[in-house]
């Protein structure tokens, strides 16, 4: 777990942008003995990371730099991470988000996860364990061999998982990487029923560290996206959910 009085051994600079190959994630956290462990270990692990302390210096940064993805403490200094969340969203900015915060209540989990974050990571925390979120967050977002997969249609819902495109009833749908990630895996087998624990293994990669409520969340979500054609996803009381256009 990290110790906010630690210092980092060795690696990386003290300011301004660690150099790496994997591309630049921002880290904006306030606390700078936290901030210079994040950007030891996500340089170590090949990522270039630039790190701000506060608010505006975390949007500015977002703007200018377009990261790979972003590291945001919720509590920060004139402009608090879900602002700095909202903001990117309300341009068309959906670089990959993480929370990083204090906070372990439900409601602003939820909240987090509503204002378009793809995963949120509470203090204490392992850093190893923010590298392995970051890196999942980024394999979602990079696709794999499903980039090679043929469009595929549930009713109205139409998904390209090579253009990571969606369009429902003819109108172009904006989802964030988990989301799409989300409705591309129930969309992949119409009609199969899939458990929360199943989503949460096969779409965030770390079943046993995250919620259930996460799943609803994120499926409330989508649907709320996909407008009128949202009842493509239906839900299995006492199971989980499905794709299917009945």
């Amino acid at each position: 777990m990290i110790n906010a009085c630690a210092r980092p051994a060795g690696g990386g600079m003290m300011g301004g942008v660690t150099g790496g190959g994997k591309g630049l994630v921002l880290v904006v956290e306030d606390e700078r003995p936290i901030a210079d462990l994040v950007r030891m270990y996500l340089g170590r692990d090949g990522f270039g990371v630039h790190v701000e302390h506060d608010g505006p210096a975390g949007l500015a940064a977002a703007r200018r730099l377009r990261p790979v993805a972003c590291v945001l403490d919720i509590a920060l200094p004139g402009l608090d991470g879900t602002e700095i969340c909202r903001q990117l969203r309300a341009a068309g900015d959906w670089t990959p988000v993480i929370f990083l915060t204090a906070r372990d209540d439900e409601v602003d989990r939820v909240v987090g996860l509503e204002l378009g974050a793809d995963d949120y990571v509470t203090k204490p925390f392992s850093p190893r364990e923010l590298v392995a979120r970051v890196k999942a967050v980024l394999r979602r977002t990079a696709g794999g061999p499903a980039e090679q997969e043929r469009p595929r249609q549930v009713g109205p819902v139409v998904l390209d998982p090579a253009r990571r495109s969606v369009v429902a009833a003819g109108a172009p749908v904006q989802l964030t990487s988990t989301e799409f990630d989300l409705l591309a895996h129930l969309m992949a087998r119409p009609g199969r029923v899939f458990t929360r624990e199943e989503l949460l293994a096969a779409v965030w990669g770390y079943a046993a560290q995250a919620g259930t409520r996460t799943v609803d969340v994120h499926v409330a979500q989508v649907r709320a996206k996909l407008g009128a054609a949202a009842s493509v996803i239906r839900t299995v009381r006492g199971v989980g959910y499905t794709a299917d256009d009945a």
